[in-house]
């Protein structure tokens, strides 16, 4: 009997498959899983150039899901060395995690494969994407966010960025900070980090270096921050944010000079 109703199901079961459109793309889909399957399974490391110092072990996070790179986002770790961000990321209570721990030494610390999906933006927001976490590789440099950034950090920093955005065509703009992003909670990285030297080097837009234009009575400044891709809700944090990243002040007004920088950047992301 059992023989008798396991064969009919069976064969009604096989029938159903073959019938099936989607065999072709199924296959492509499976060995797509399997070509991503095999990548996910190897340990992250940086195997870039000389200038990146390997650390002594891999130390993977802990947290996170799938996403699709398409920002970068830097940080200060607000921790007093590299040991303890990396006990944070290795944490699961902790909740939070970052692609990549640069050390003051310049040791880089792959600690999640780019594609998938880290804990390190929070609450957040640029332009039209609100979900900064999907879209985004986070990067923390070492640093209690009250010093300077070591010169050996910012140079693993600049080699790491172009590997990224070789690697995942990230746009020149899309190089920005957890403070651009989450105005109102957070301040990272601080005043001093070198967004200038970066966009130098192609990470990061920034205003002219002599600048002829002039304001004119109606601009609006509120829209040019938002242009550029702050959140305005709270004005305030937004005009600290953008004087933090651009013009290294930390004072809430708009002040003429910070005027003309805001006018004359916000044309280039339109």
């Amino acid at each position: 009997m059992k023989k008798y109703f396991f064969l009919p199901f069976f064969a009604i079961l096989l029938c159903a498959c073959s019938r099936n459109p989607y065999r072709a793309t199924n296959r492509v889909y499976k060995l797509q899983v399997n070509v991503l399957n095999k990548q996910l399974k190897k340990l992250p490391e940086v195997a870039l150039n000389d200038t990146i110092i390997q650390p002594p072990y891999f130390v993977g996070t802990t947290n996170f899901n799938l996403r699709k790179p398409n920002y970068v986002i830097i940080h200060h770790t607000a921790q007093n060395n590299c040991n303890a961000t990396l006990k944070t990321f290795t944490k699961s209570n902790t909740q939070v995690s970052a692609h990549y721990v640069i050390c003051k030494d310049g040791t880089v610390y792959h600690m999640l494969n780019d594609y998938l999906r880290a804990w390190q933006a929070g609450v957040s927001s640029w332009g039209n994407d609100k979900d900064i976490n999907s879209s985004s590789i986070g990067i923390e440099l070492d640093n209690n966010g009250f010093e300077p950034f070591d010169s050996a950090q910012i140079k693993s920093l600049l080699s790491l960025l172009q590997h990224l955005k070789t690697t995942y065509h990230i746009p020149t703009a899309n190089f920005i900070g957890h403070g651009d992003i989450a105005p109102t909670r957070k301040n990272d990285p601080n005043f001093r980090f070198p967004w200038q030297l970066l966009a130098q080097h192609g990470f990061g837009n920034w205003y002219d270096t002599v600048i002829t234009d002039t304001v004119p009575d109606n601009f609006n400044t509120i829209a040019a921050l938002r242009i550029i891709g702050y959140d305005v809700k709270d004005t305030t944090a937004a005009i600290i944010a953008f004087k933090r990243h651009f013009l290294q002040d930390t004072t809430p007004n708009l002040t003429k000079p910070a005027r003309l920088v805001l006018f004359n950047l916000q044309k280039k992301y339109m």
